[in-house]
């Protein structure tokens, strides 16, 4: 018993330690660790594949990538194939990398230089922006779960709310202030397209998810992984599903992200130009199991050179929205009925913080 208290009140003492640096693992990285800190240790047997992958599933190399046309169908059979694609990832994966999507590519590299510029600042200036202040309209902070989460995540992060009501201005770092407004607009109109295309895979009015205000919603997480000195002793993101209707993930060339399918992780490859799209457990919550929010995690950096992306989560999140959400009264019947009982996306979003990222899906919660 002694012993217990002894290892949780030196944890507790370095956790806070870190924290009052406030400069986040690109601080450690700084001073020139050459070992990662105990708090970031996570057991071996949570960072590898389980046992080699059986012949039945090799065919499913990674996630597919779908061709939107630059949002503009030439024809009825071009939308068909995409919605077909959509439907059949959505339904197996919850996730695909999406090519021709219409957000210009410069803007995407002006994206990710914004990110990597904000988190490689002098540490005095980080320091001005880092709290735990979760009402604030800017956060910057490493590991949002510090205090409860089994172990630290070997990263930092930027998040701010985007829609439905846009920051102003003053409320950004100057760094990255205009990139983060310009991005976020064409990740709305991204966003709606994608959610006419869902609409339809589900055999709904292609406006249907709109209706439901899917798309009212936007947080921006902006995550910036230092190289890692002993990458097999921790992770960059744990395990989790995310908390969201729908998520737009702009990654870098580095790669890291893993998807976990049937029990077993597969890489997400570098598609250049692409963007990530991933179900989350409120879209898996409203289509009744129809599409699948996955498990995924992103290993710690290998590489020399820091990794960043930018994650975009439909969703608003702990903001004050009284609208219930269950599964869709269409995708239910007698055969096939609700599976989720209703609830808020406050509600839902409380529930996700407070539980951090241990590994288990918070859609247990609300199962029937």
């Amino acid at each position: 018993m002694e012993t217990t208290k002894i290892a949780s009140f030196d944890r507790a003492s370095e956790l806070k330690a870190f924290d009052d640096t406030k400069t986040g693992v690109k601080g450690l990285v700084d001073a020139g660790v050459s070992k990662v800190p105990r708090i970031f240790h996570i057991p071996s047997a949570k960072l590898s594949n389980p046992k080699p992958l059986p012949s039945d599933l090799l065919h499913l190399k990674t996630i597919p990538t779908i061709d939107l046309g630059g949002r503009v169908f030439e024809d009825v059979i071009k939308r068909k194939n995409a919605v077909e694609g959509i439907k059949e990832a959505a339904a197996k994966w919850g996730f695909f990398q999406v090519i021709n999507h219409g957000v210009s590519l410069d803007l995407l590299e002006k994206m990710k230089d914004g990110v990597r510029d904000f988190h490689e600042q002098s540490p005095e200036v980080r320091k001005d922006f880092y709290t735990r202040d979760f009402s604030r309209r800017f956060l910057y902070l490493s590991n949002f779960d510090l205090f409860s989460a089994p172990a630290a995540n070997w990263r930092d992060s930027f998040s701010c709310t985007m829609a439905p009501n846009p920051p102003e201005p003053h409320d950004l770092p100057e760094i990255c202030r205009g990139v983060m407004m310009e991005y976020s607009k064409q990740v709305m109109d991204l966003g709606e397209f994608l959610y006419e295309l869902l609409s339809e895979a589900l055999g709904l009015n292609s406006s249907h998810l709109k209706d439901m205000e899917c798309l009212k919603g936007l947080r921006m997480l902006c995550h910036y992984y230092p190289p890692c000195p002993e990458p097999d002793l921790t992770l960059g993101t744990s395990q989790h599903a995310d908390n969201s209707f729908l998520t737009i993930l702009l990654p870098d060339q580095i790669e890291g992200l893993q998807v976990r399918r049937e029990g077993y992780w597969f890489d997400v490859p570098h598609v250049p130009g692409a963007l990530i799209i991933n179900i989350g457990d409120l879209l898996q919550l409203i289509t009744n199991d129809k599409f699948i929010s996955l498990e995924h995690r992103v290993l710690a950096n290998r590489s020399p050179r820091a990794r960043v992306s930018v994650a975009c989560f439909f969703t608003t999140g702990v903001r004050p929205n009284p609208r219930l959400y269950g599964p869709i009264r269409e995708l239910v019947s007698e055969a096939n009925p609700p599976k989720y009982r209703e609830t808020t996306v406050r509600e839902y979003t409380t529930y996700f913080n407070a539980k951090g990222l241990d590994g288990t899906s918070a859609l247990l919660h609300y199962k029937i």
